[in-house]
């Protein structure tokens, strides 16, 4: 950076400051995730749900059956016909995506879930025309903060994703859903009722029998991992088996909204004030796609707006002044830039946001792009270091899926050097050697993931263990 000049140096020293979070703060931040993990299962509660999902138990790869599962996401509906063979953990499937209509989002309730059965109908006439069918058990991932009281139920807490539908807040939203698939006489049977991320653990705990944890790592952020049934003070009333293993979804983007260890910065702060819901999902702010973009874009209005530092000089920045312009595929890009001059970032600048940049100031984007990013993987790791010490798992996979795991750059590296400080594993002998705890690339878990947990469930059912499980109405 030979050709930086004084002031932008020290704006770069003054950023890395801010951003860079340290072993020491990642242990302290990871200790108190610990606690709060706890906290969540407690009478009490705490700001992490730790919502109780019924899924019981990991599979063992011997399901078999056909199940559909539907997906219903921000953008797309997705149905599948999952096919669980009689070879150990294979299975076969056949998917349909269709488009969710924008004006659903904020319209009637009975439109949505009207919506929603006309397509199951489409589905089922394509794949299966003509046939008499009984009725398919169906796994619907609803991933939206929902109240579990039994696996085929479950109340929404708040919607997510861009949804705004009056009159489905507080209740239960599988009678809503039945009552729309009658009305066409479609043979399903909603057998659970799940959220991705506990798919996504059960997904890739079908083929992979280390695997313990499902995170997800995208627009929002999100983890499950099993439970003892006996360590879930909250469930205590109900006395299942104490050693039964229960999967919890713990919504952790909720983590520390008391702001009592997480090292936020100022423009933190702003992310948070200038949201719908300040106070709430702090964690998720600084570590999801959703903000990483707009955190970034605050850092350069701010750089702009300071009259000592000279960034993007004389020139209209209204582009960049527009709140949530930037999302974190803009820093992917960024990051990505392989040229030594930075010229594609500059194109981006110029295309994108109308602004004409230095190279020097192009050598602060890039470090602050690699400040964002970094920070976010690395605090990401101390939720799966608090789920991994709060178990005792000193070797396990963790099945991670979403947009910045997959795509961001260098997320899964980063994330992997923070386990490593957390956790205080000696130096790798070769780099063959594989981690203790490896964050992995998940199965496909709103598909398979939901196919499965309808078949576990069945299989409780057909044992005779129903408490808890389905509602007591669903037990003939």
């Amino acid at each position: 950076m030979a050709d930086v000049p004084k002031d932008l140096i020290q704006e770069i020293e003054r950023l890395e400051k801010l951003f860079t979070v340290d072993a020491t703060m990642l242990k302290k931040v990871t200790d108190h995730f610990i606690t709060e993990l706890d906290k969540g299962l407690s009478v009490e509660g705490g700001s992490i749900p730790m919502n109780p999902t019924w899924c019981m138990g990991f599979p063992t790869g011997d399901e078999t059956g056909t199940f559909l599962a539907l997906d219903m996401g921000g953008t797309n509906l997705r149905v599948c016909e999952i096919i669980l063979t009689d070879q150990k953990s294979e299975f076969d499937i056949i998917q349909s995506k269709y488009r969710m209509p924008e004006e659903l989002k904020t319209g009637d309730a009975d439109e949505l879930w009207e919506y929603i059965a006309d397509c199951l109908q489409q589905f089922v006439e394509t794949h299966h025309d003509g046939k008499k069918l009984d009725k398919l058990p169906l796994g619907f991932t609803f991933s939206y903060p929902a109240t579990q009281d039994y696996i085929d139920h479950g109340v929404l807490q708040r919607w997510t994703k861009g949804f705004d539908i009056a009159g489905v807040e507080g209740k239960n939203v599988v009678p809503m859903f039945e009552a729309a698939i009658a009305k066409r006489g479609v043979p399903i049977k909603l057998t659970a009722l799940i959220n991705d991320t506990t798919g996504t653990m059960i997904a890739s705990a079908y083929t992979d029998p280390k695997m313990k944890i499902g995170c997800i790592f995208g627009t929002g952020c999100n983890a499950a991992y099993m439970e003892d049934c006996g360590s879930i003070p909250k469930l205590a009333h109900m006395n299942l088996p104490k050693d039964e293993l229960m999967a919890i979804n713990c919504e952790w983007g909720a983590f520390d909204n008391e702001h009592k260890v997480l090292p936020r910065t100022q423009y933190d702060i702003i992310v948070d004030k200038d949201s719908p819901r300040p106070g709430q999902q702090a964690f998720e702010k600084m570590i999801a796609g959703l903000y990483l973009g707009e955190i970034f874009r605050l850092v350069l209005v701010d750089l702009h707006d300071n009259k000592e530092v000279h960034v993007f000089e004389g020139q209209n920045i209204d582009k960049l002044r527009k709140a949530y312009t930037l999302d974190s595929s803009f820093l992917s890009l960024v990051e990505e830039d392989p040229f030594e001059n930075l010229s594609e970032t500059s194109d981006l600048f110029s295309n994108r946001l109308s602004i004409t940049t230095t190279r020097p100031e192009l050598e602060l984007i890039r470090r602050l792009a690699e400040l964002i990013g970094t920070r976010a993987a690395r605090l990401s790791a101390c939720g799966v270091a608090a789920i991994a010490k709060k178990k005792g798992y000193k070797t396990c996979h963790v099945g991670a899926d979403g947009s910045v795991f997959n795509k961001y750059p260098h997320f899964k590296q980063r994330g992997a050097v923070a386990l490593r400080e957390i956790l205080d594993w000696p130096a790798k002998k070769s780099a063959k050697e594989e981690d203790p705890i490896e964050i992995l690339a998940a199965e496909d878990g709103s598909g398979v993931g939901a196919a499965l947990i309808a078949a576990l469930t069945l299989k409780r059912v057909k044992d005779g263990n129903l408490a808890g499980i389905l509602h007591p109405e669903n037990y003939k």
